[in-house]
């Protein structure tokens, strides 16, 4: 008689304990955005009270305008602390069999170059649709609360990106710490994540509307959800998260030159006189499907 030895899949601590991956990912969201604003808004009011600029909490607000480089590092510190590391350690809650830089998708193969070269043409070819869906979304109907809020935002980073000297410290605090951090949240874990309840489609596509909702910007929620979906379909593609990192600090970085060096187009008002013409809406859908293309037929990971 022949033994045979079966050997039991190892399971993850989610899986041994009966949740959902996509359950972990939501509450850990939540969480996460939690964490990151308040540890944010310390970061800053510690800076301030170290800078002597205050002595209580009582014009906080008015003073966030006036500070928005504190405002900023207080941001990245968040950022860094809950969006990238702590998101580490509950990728663990997650992982069987594997480490959690696997998970995540982090590593770095032969193809990864080529698919940053990929990435960064997609992002860039895709910009006037992106124009396009902004301009779609601020049709829709919207609480006062968030354009206003968004508005103030905008006012906000526009006084901000047009201080002088001002661009290295943008590009790091709107693009790299973002690009990095975001990524290893929403493409790494949330993706693979996702992934493993509903299968890759469904979690490229969640993931892409989730990512746009993180923002909490519903005059942006449609190009925001757009970019997430790219960014985790060149993930997906590629097996690596790094594609996406450098496509994502493309699009902030690209955003923070043009807003210090052409605030006037960066920040006018969105209308139909100031969309790009059709022809180059037609150019971008059309260069974007070849790239996507291209993307899909170099992938290994779709088989």
């Amino acid at each position: 008689m022949t033994n045979l030895n079966f050997v039991t899949p190892e399971k993850s601590w989610a899986e041994r304990n009966g949740f959902a991956h996509w359950a972990i990912v939501m509450i850990w969201l939540v969480l996460a955005l939690i964490l990151f604003q308040v540890v944010a808004g310390l970061v800053f009011v510690g800076l301030m009270f170290a800078s002597g600029e205050i002595i209580d909490t009582t014009n906080i607000a008015e003073l966030m305008t006036s500070r928005m480089d504190l405002l900023f590092i207080g941001n990245s510190a968040g950022q860094i602390l809950f969006i990238g590391l702590a998101t580490f350690v509950v990728t663990k809650l997650h992982t069987a069999g594997e480490g959690v830089f696997s998970y995540l998708r982090m590593s770095w193969t032969q193809s990864t170059l080529r698919y940053i070269i990929f990435g960064g043409l997609l992002i860039l070819a895709i910009q006037p649709v992106v124009i396009y869906l902004g301009f779609l979304n601020s049709l829709l109907p919207i609480p006062d609360f968030f354009t206003d809020l968004q508005a103030g935002q905008y006012e906000m980073i526009q006084n901000f990106l047009t201080s002088d000297g001002i661009l290295l410290f943008g590009l790091l605090n709107i693009a790299l710490v973002p690009a990095i951090c975001e990524e290893i949240l929403f493409r790494g874990y949330v993706l693979r994540s996702f992934e493993k309840s509903w299968g890759i489609i469904t979690a490229v596509l969640i993931s892409g509307l989730v990512f746009g909702m993180f923002h909490i910007q519903l005059g942006n929620l449609l190009p925001l959800a757009i970019l997430g979906i790219i960014l985790a379909l060149m993930t997906w593609l590629s097996g690596s998260i790094w594609p996406a990192v450098v496509a994502h600090f493309i699009n902030n970085g690209a955003a923070v030159v043009a807003g210090s060096n052409f605030p006037e187009l960066m920040f006018q008002d969105m209308t139909v006189e100031t969309l790009p013409p059709v022809w180059l809406l037609l150019a971008s859908i059309f260069l974007s499907v070849i790239i996507i293309i291209a993307m899909f037929r170099q992938s290994t990971y779709t088989e």
